[in-house]
């Protein structure tokens, strides 16, 4: 019976993981822990697994506890969507990693991945996160993580170097963006192919075709015209400009380039207006509405066992069933992108089955690309080493080498506001 925990378990997405899990066959017997510090919040996911499970007749079964050392003896995957120190995008200490790089002209759409919202993010997150590793090494060592947390490519990269656990790190930019332009061009999703790799949230999609025909021609053609290019406009400029469509939407992407967000007639102009905490709230409680099943008075409905886009459940099927399964996942560099850096964190085609997850080779990327994908690189190397070394410098300077933030901020103030933010209590788990 395969035995799968879910840590950060108490949030609308990880009660869509559990579902998944639940529509494919071979894991329909599964035993689901479900973990998470918010008793409130995992009482009410494990009763909505628990809607499912009963009223579809299921053989598996779902367990809940605060503790993951109750669950994780035995797991053969585990799988991490946690936010540490507060909520995820709202509330403290997230809104003043928000709001303190405001004060200083830095304007971030989503501060979850690089620039300044992004490395105190990674600062608050990768000691509990390598601890949930540290813990698998004691109880599960054989397990398989597979990691959304965000700061994606910094905490597979310290995972890398600070424990022994398989992991990698999943994310549903790749396909959304695929399907994005199947759609733009009438082409059927599930008869177009394509390579995309570069690094999480910045991946290019390298090729795109449609039974052998190569789609790019009908992108350009549409480009200036389609409504999901009018409405994204910083990914069709990055498109007219360096030649490939790049991955996540343009509100990500304003914030990892020095083109969009430095006035505020660029940010006007492409549609990338500031971050506003009260629309953002109401968007995540549509959003937990949605994902959960529950109603407006709180109570869950039966989902229906229909699966997600998101990789997690198909990888555990794979790995389970000794079947392969054919994805984009972020690992370390050990050659598949020849022209980025080695040991770097990377997101490319991989393949998951009963040995593991293994990346396959790319080569090199459009040297443009490659140059683009470097200056957030750099800023993750640096975060990475800051946490290792416990080297504050090396923090202050990921938050001077992201580009955006050393498009609008001198030295001087930026050291200013990089001490006002070290002020921030890291929270905990």
């Amino acid at each position: 019976m395969p035995n799968i925990v879910i840590v950060g378990a108490g949030s609308g997405f990880d009660s869509r993981l559990s579902i998944d899990i639940l529509s494919r066959e071979s894991l329909k017997d599964a035993t689901i822990g479900l973990c998470d510090i918010e008793e409130g919040r995992l009482d009410q996911v494990r009763s909505y697994v628990q809607s499912a499970i009963d009223g579809h007749g299921l053989p598996g079964r779902v367990v809940a506890s605060t503790n993951r050392e109750e669950l994780l003896p035995g797991a053969d995957c585990v799988v991490t969507a946690v936010s540490i120190g507060g909520l995820a995008y709202r509330g403290e200490p997230y809104w003043s990693e928000v709001e303190i790089p405001r004060k200083y002209g830095i304007e971030q759409t989503v501060a979850d991945t690089i620039g300044v919202g992004g490395v105190f993010r990674f600062l608050r997150t990768a000691d509990e996160h390598l601890q949930f590793a540290r813990d698998m090494e004691r109880l599960c060592p054989d397990a398989l993580m597979l990691n959304y947390t965000n700061p994606m490519c910094m905490l597979t990269w310290f995972h890398s170097v600070g424990s022994s656990i398989e992991n990698v790190g999943l994310c549903h930019s790749v396909q959304g963006t695929t399907k994005k332009l199947a759609n733009a061009v009438d082409a059927p999703y599930e008869e177009v192919s394509y390579t995309v790799a570069g690094i999480n949230h910045q991946s290019w999609v390298l090729s795109l075709r449609h039974r052998g025909q190569d789609l790019y021609p009908k992108l350009w053609d549409v480009l200036e015209t389609h409504e999901s290019f009018v409405e994204d406009q910083v990914r069709a400029e990055m498109m007219r400009q360096f030649g490939y469509f790049v991955t996540e939407s343009t509100r990500h992407n304003a914030e990892y380039l020095p083109y969009f967000r430095c006035t505020p007639e660029l940010c006007e102009q492409y549609g990338v207006p500031p971050r506003d905490e009260v629309s953002m709230e109401n968007v995540r409680k549509r959003s937990r509405m949605k994902d959960t099943g529950l109603d407006d008075e709180g109570e869950a409905e039966v989902p229906p066992l229909r699966a997600s886009h998101e990789y997690a459940s198909l990888i555990i099927e794979a790995r389970l069933a000794h079947d392969a399964f054919a994805f984009n996942g972020n690992v370390i560099n050990h050659g598949s992108i020849t022209n980025l850096p080695q040991n770097c964190c990377v997101e490319v085609p991989c393949v998951a089955d009963a040995a593991g997850v293994r990346p396959t080779f790319v080569g090199d990327l459009p040297t443009q690309c490659a140059a683009l994908n470097k200056t957030n690189i750099n800023v993750q190397e640096l975060a990475v080493e800051a946490v290792l070394r416990r080297d504050k410098e090396a923090a202050f300077h990921a938050c001077a080498l992201d580009p955006l933030t050393a498009a609008v901020v001198p030295l001087p103030q930026l050291r200013e506001m990089f001490e006002e933010s070290c002020g921030l209590p890291k929270g905990r788990c």
